[in-house]
């Protein structure tokens, strides 16, 4: 049975916009994508920069220490499709913003 957990009010995270939450002790990027809702793993595969804090344009996210780019719908880094961050699924309850992790 998957557990959600509620990691922020959907007012939290403007369209075209993201949120760095943690849920459960993980670091979660949570990213609203033209009013739909996706959550990544918030480390970049490169050298652990905060994908969170990146730019969003679209549904690609750029890491702002070193340019890696993923597309937040599916977790791929645009670069080399063979990585990808982990995704989570996401749930939204009222206002509320729920990720599984």
């Amino acid at each position: 049975m998957a557990i959600f957990t509620k990691a922020a009010r959907i007012g939290d995270v403007k369209p075209g916009g993201g949120k760095v939450v943690e849920v459960n002790g993980t670091p979660i990027a949570l990213f609203n994508v033209d009013g739909v809702f996706h959550a990544v793993h918030n480390v970049c595969l490169h050298r652990g920069g905060p994908i969170g804090e990146g730019v969003l344009a679209g549904c690609v996210v750029t890491c702002p220490w070193h340019g890696w780019e993923y597309d937040v719908t599916t977790g791929v880094n645009l670069r080399d499709p063979r990585l990808a961050l982990s995704r989570y699924s996401v749930k939204i309850e009222g206002d509320d913003i729920y990720v599984e992790a």
